[in-house]
């Protein structure tokens, strides 16, 4: 199958520019921008994407391409694409200049195009294009031409035909930039020739062929089983697979959604049949070593490894009943291990994830079937192997549950208030039709008291946080614009009907700056 590398230079999109490339037809994988050429030229790769990054190409120390990438993509005939930082990239590392300028160029801007080309085809002469530079191309290598501008960066896409090279100062993978899908059709089509054969009906007929020959006709397979996205699909395919052989268990940590122990077991017990579920009750653990807690990568770390620790004792539990477990499999999917194994060293860490490795003295052997897929793929997939829409339309939901979504340390009292908070919440959106046009929508407790007056009393109680965004992948997200009739019929129920809170505000904040968690 033919396939399209971007090499990741810490940009916040690089995920994105995979997915876009995924989305129309060929597979693509991220490797670091210092990956081996050797590993390059293992892959046949039919063209190679340099992402963006925070640095700049000047500054000592920047990510740099070896010697021989250049040799090896040259004498391969391999195109190549350049995005923002991978775009001054090529320029500098060919024998170009790139200078810092005054005039920074962030966010939405008119691209004028001066000559189509093969990248530029089918657009009109004036674009729409996201910006987010201060850099700029100052003098260009031999037989590099100028193919558009905007009006305070005098080369913002070059090309050299004969090279197969070529770059954009802007970002095509952003929904920002309406055209965006075009250009990146054109250097996979018509630049790089890729044939389009990324497609998932074929993936999972060949992932339980692979998974009935890892496993074997007799051996048994445990699940971690959070009633997420992720876990669920993976579960519903190992069932699919390999049927009762396979064992969920259930951990309730205790910062769980209102109900959720419920709704999960009656999705998997009742609706998908799965006869070896395995429920375990761990709330009073929890909640005792999360007592006190406040920072929240302690929480974080904390419930990761009492989670590990439940799951264990559990496995430990079950290999006694049934010798013949012999793997574990696990919800990974391929923004989790990229990210877990630093693609590039030149990505910002923004916090700790949620997902840990096993200990070492664990001897089950891995089974990781979703590791090479990205979220929204795996919910289409979860679909065709008949997985409840309600689990598959889910919105996120963090690995640490509500532990992050208090502010401070949690107790028992603060979980309850934001479990009937979020309820409500919930609830309406649903019934104004917009749940499943929205990427999340959750509440978040505040442990700040102020005044309030019900009825003839006065109040000092907590204030609730609501969090709407939209988003197509949560790498970027804006708040959503909701109805205000909707809004305030959401905040006078909360204050209303749950015990503890006076006060509810909207957070009109976007990702960036803003994450769209709040720990």
């Amino acid at each position: 199958m033919d396939n399209v590398i971007v090499l990741d230079f810490g940009g916040q999109y690089t995920h994105l520019i995979a997915r876009r490339v995924r989305d129309l037809g060929v597979f693509s994988e991220i490797y670091p921008f210092n990956v081996e050429i050797d590993k390059l030229k293992m892959l046949f790769p039919k063209g190679i994407i340099l992402s963006g990054g925070p640095s700049s190409v000047y500054e000592k120390n920047s990510p740099k391409l070896p010697e021989a990438f250049f040799d090896y993509v040259k004498a391969a005939n391999i195109p190549i694409l350049g995005i923002c930082y991978g775009f001054h990239l090529i320029i500098h590392q060919l024998g170009g200049k790139i200078e810092p300028h005054k005039q920074k160029e962030y966010g939405r801007t008119e691209l004028e195009i001066l000559k189509s080309g093969i990248l530029l085809d089918s657009l009109e002469n004036k674009e729409i294009v996201w910006m987010s530079h201060g850099d700029r191309v100052k003098t260009m290598p031999k037989d590099f031409e100028i193919l558009a501008k905007t009006e305070t960066c005098p080369i913002a896409t070059y090309g050299n035909e004969a090279l197969r090279m070529y770059g954009v100062q802007f970002h095509p993978e952003v929904v920002h930039t309406p055209k965006g899908n075009v250009i990146l059709n054109n250097f996979l089509s018509k630049i790089a020739n890729a044939k389009k054969e990324w497609k998932l009906e074929d993936w999972i007929n060949k992932a339980i062929e692979k998974i009935r020959d890892i496993v074997g006709p007799d051996k048994k397979v445990i699940l971690g089983l959070s009633g997420g996205v992720d876990s669920s699909v993976t579960a519903a395919l190992m069932h699919k697979s390999i049927g009762d052989r396979l064992h969920s268990i259930f951990v309730n940590n205790g910062v769980l959604r209102k109900n959720e122990e419920i709704q999960v077991q009656q999705s998997f017990r009742d609706d998908l049949q799965f006869q070896n579920f395995h429920y375990v009750d761990a709330q009073q653990l929890f909640m005792e070593k999360l007592k006190g807690i406040e920072d929240p990568e302690e929480k974080r770390r904390i419930i990761g490894h009492t989670f590990i620790e439940v799951f264990e004792n559990k496995t430990i539990e079950l290999e006694k009943e049934y010798p013949d477990i012999e793997f574990l499999a696990q919800g990974t999917i391929y923004p989790d291990r990229v990210e877990t194994s630093a693609t590039s060293n030149a990505s910002a860490r923004i916090k700790s994830h949620h997902n840990l490795t096993l200990p070492d003295d664990m001897t089950l052997k891995v089974i990781e079937p979703l590791r090479d897929l990205y979220k929204d793929e795996v919910r289409r997939i979860g679909l065709k192997l008949g997985v409840p829409k309600e689990i598959i339309n889910r919105h996120p939901f963090p690995g640490p549950g509500l532990a992050v979504r208090i502010i401070g340390a949690i107790d028992k009292e603060k979980l309850d208030i934001l479990r009937d908070a979020d309820e409500i919440l919930i609830e309406e959106i649903k019934k104004a039709g917009v749940y499943e046009k929205l990427w999340q929508a959750f509440c978040v407790f505040l442990p700040l008291k102020t005044v309030g007056i019900m009825g003839d009393y006065r109040t000092y109680e907590y204030i609730c946080a609501i969090r709407v965004v939209e988003s197509l992948d949560a790498m970027t997200a804006n708040f959503a614009k909701l109805d205000m009739d909707l809004l305030e019929k959401i905040g006078t129920r909360i204050i209303n009907e749950v015990k503890g809170i006076n006060r509810v505000v909207y957070d009109i904040s976007n990702k960036p700056p803003s994450t769209i968690e709040y720990e």
